[in-house]
């Protein structure tokens, strides 16, 4: 292969059905890519606006629809090229739009459709990282901070790790990593970076750090449901083409979660007495996160196995490490992306490396000569040695996505601190959406008026006229 993917040049401007594209495939392409998308919106815009406490709903839910709209501009307009272009650097893709007719009508360089699909499916994972981000940061980040921090991070970590990872220019495509799906690209990046910012931002107010309860458990579950369901086209969708690997990718990745999710709601029912809804969701995330970077390439006895790992190490983790460790309780991350994805998802690279099965690396990529986990390396005498390369590799993986995250979240973040505060102030944090976009989630008192300690008295309609409001008038009618 070229170091350069080349420039389409081959496509008439009135071939609508060239004969290479399969229609099938791009059909299902474009399906995985829109349940990617409303994993996102609105997905995760529900379970964040349902999981935090009502003061916060507004900004939560805002936060992931003003990720997915900026991601989908700077994605198509530099951070695609940058991800799946020519190279620029080993680890980094040379910028440019993705506009062009000629371009987006052409055959991708992977799959028998056009890189327009390509384009779109692509731009989803990129949005849904970044809103994963968001979670660590919920309930306190200066808004105006989080449209800075969306598209500098998208440009320079997000494009670092997918032309590394997914790239067949990149240097850990070549050394024959495997990521299915995004274990590394989205969800371990997106668990570093969360956690990184998080600690710069800075935590929220000690009462809501204390107790921060959801303001609506059963939004906060459908949430979760279109998360779950939406995961069917995440890794379904990584073929680039409808095969039985893909059919075998959903399969596990179900089998995996539905796993993960039984193992730690069984663990809180041994150690808390009680099951958990939240933590039946935490155990689902986890199980999908960490099925992600192997869904296709191993057996489903090997996914039980991963949703039982899923299920109890980032438990652990969360529930025990991190409540007696002073250092960990240090970082006030929200919705515990650590655990929950860099935690997960490197449990998952690593179980990947120890699972994958030569035949099934085989149907996903077409060829196996780097990929074998290592028991099947143990299994095969003669192939002990690509088993140990094959766990080197995604150690090396999590180590360069780490690195990665932590220096460039960190350089983000201090300058964007040199233009606006990373942070909303203590006054506004006790106000929550109404100080920072001047609109509560539920208006159920007084007809709609807003709360009597409000700084943002309410809105004219112009079609009506009616006055404005005031704190004043709130009182009389609370007293009336």
């Amino acid at each position: 292969m070229s170091n350069d993917i080349p420039f389409p040049s081959n496509l008439a401007p009135d071939e609508a059905s060239p004969d290479w594209l399969n229609k099938g495939d791009n059909a299902w392409q474009l399906t995985a890519a829109t349940l990617v998308g409303l994993q996102s919106i609105p997905g995760l815009m529900i379970l964040y606006g349902g999981g935090v406490k009502k003061k916060w709903a507004v900004n939560s839910a805002f936060m992931v629809v003003y990720a997915f709209a900026c991601v989908l501009f700077c994605w198509v307009t530099w951070g695609y090229r940058m991800s799946f272009g020519s190279t620029l650097l080993p680890f980094w893709g040379t910028a440019n739009v993705a506009l062009d007719q000629r371009y987006l009508l052409d055959q991708a360089f992977l799959g028998m459709f056009p890189n327009a699909t390509m384009v779109y499916f692509q731009s989803v994972f990129a949005a849904i990282t970044l809103i994963l981000i968001a979670g660590a940061v919920l309930g306190r980040m200066n808004f105006y901070a989080w449209m800075m921090f969306v598209p500098l991070w998208l440009t320079f970590s997000y494009t670092f790790t997918a032309f590394s990872v997914w790239c067949p220019n990149g240097f850990l495509f070549k050394m024959g990593l495997i990521d299915y799906s995004g274990g590394y690209v989205i969800h371990l990046s997106s668990g570093v970076a969360g956690y990184t910012a998080a600690f710069w931002v800075g935590p929220r107010l000690t009462k809501d750090r204390e107790r921060f309860p959801p303001n609506n458990v059963i939004l906060m579950l459908f949430g979760a449901g279109m998360l779950w369901m939406g995961w069917t086209g995440f890794n379904g969708g990584d073929p680039y083409v409808v095969s039985t690997d893909a059919s075998l990718a959903v399969l596990n990745t179900h089998i995996c979660t539905a796993t993960s999710l039984l193992t730690w709601v069984g663990l809180d029912i041994v150690f808390f007495r009680k099951a958990s809804v939240i933590g039946a969701v935490q155990g689902m995330i986890t199980g999908l996160v960490c099925i992600t970077p192997a869904a296709g390439v191993v057996q489903g006895w090997a996914a039980i196995i991963m949703g039982l790992c899923s299920g109890s190490i980032p438990w652990i983790t969360m529930m025990v490490i991190h409540k007696h460790s002073e250092l960990l309780q240090k970082v006030d991350d929200t919705m515990a992306v650590l655990h929950t994805h860099a935690i997960a998802g490197s449990l998952g690279g690593i179980l990947t490396g120890l699972f994958s099965k030569p035949n099934l690396n085989k149907l996903f990529s077409g060829d196996s000569a780097h990929f074998i986990g290592l028991f099947y390396g143990f299994d095969d005498k003669s192939r002990i040695g690509s088993g140990v390369r094959q766990i080197g590799v995604q150690i090396l993986g999590i180590v360069f996505v780490v690195f990665v995250n932590v220096l460039s979240t960190s350089i983000i973040c201090l300058l964007i601190q040199l233009v606006v505060p990373l942070r909303m102030t203590d006054e506004d944090m006790e106000i929550g959406d109404d100080a920072a976009h001047g609109e509560e989630a539920y208006a159920i008192w007084g007809n709609g008026d807003r709360h009597e300690n409000s700084f943002y008295p309410g809105s004219v309609n112009p079609a009506i006229e009616l006055p404005v409001t005031t704190k004043r008038t709130a009182r009389r009618v609370e007293k009336t």
